[in-house]
């Protein structure tokens, strides 16, 4: 699995589908692994960043920039498992893993005030203004239980998210 232009073998597949917490079926998983080897075009075993750029849905993503932190220099077998968090197999508890780890900018397993304003950012552009960012932002952490002063980390995700029914599901073409 370490040369892309080697073909996955079943024992690959099922270490890949169990490394991804069966997210993916084995079909889709080789048409993802098909998918990686067209963006290695190094062909040396992982995607660098600029390569994700190349795909005109991920470059236009408004939290593009958050993700290639956390995408830069993947081996297939993470890249398998940074996209199950998309898979509608994917637990909540996963989902919400992804979503901790995009606002932990500097990922130090706590996400500050000025971290969710990043993300917000991102999210919002020109369309909201710095002022109003901090205020909804503020405002949303009060309805929480939290402060502009508080560092959140997981299980303060988890509380907040835990009970919704998060959908972040991405389609994976199988041929």
């Amino acid at each position: 699995m370490g040369n892309t232009s080697s073909m996955l073998t079943q024992y690959d597949i099922e270490e890949v589908q169990q490394h991804c917490k069966e997210a993916f079926t084995q079909q889709e998983i080789v048409s993802l692994y098909e998918r990686f080897c067209q963006l290695d075009r190094n062909n040396c075993g992982f995607i660098p960043s600029d390569e994700f750029l190349s795909i005109p849905e991920f470059a236009v993503n408004p939290l593009s920039q958050s993700l290639l932190r956390m995408l830069d220099g993947l081996n297939f077998k993470e890249f398998i498992a940074f996209l199950s968090a998309f898979s509608p197999r994917a637990t909540l508890q996963h989902k919400i893993e992804f979503i901790f780890k995009v606002y932990d900018t500097d990922c130090n397993g706590k996400v500050t005030f000025q971290d969710m304003l990043t993300v917000l950012r991102d999210l919002t552009g020109q369309y909201m203004s710095e002022d109003q960012r901090e205020e909804v932002l503020a405002q949303v952490l009060e309805e929480a239980g939290y402060t502009k002063d508080s560092f959140l980390v997981l299980s303060d995700f988890m509380k907040i998210l835990g009970n919704s029914d998060l959908k972040m599901e991405a389609e994976v073409p199988v041929d």
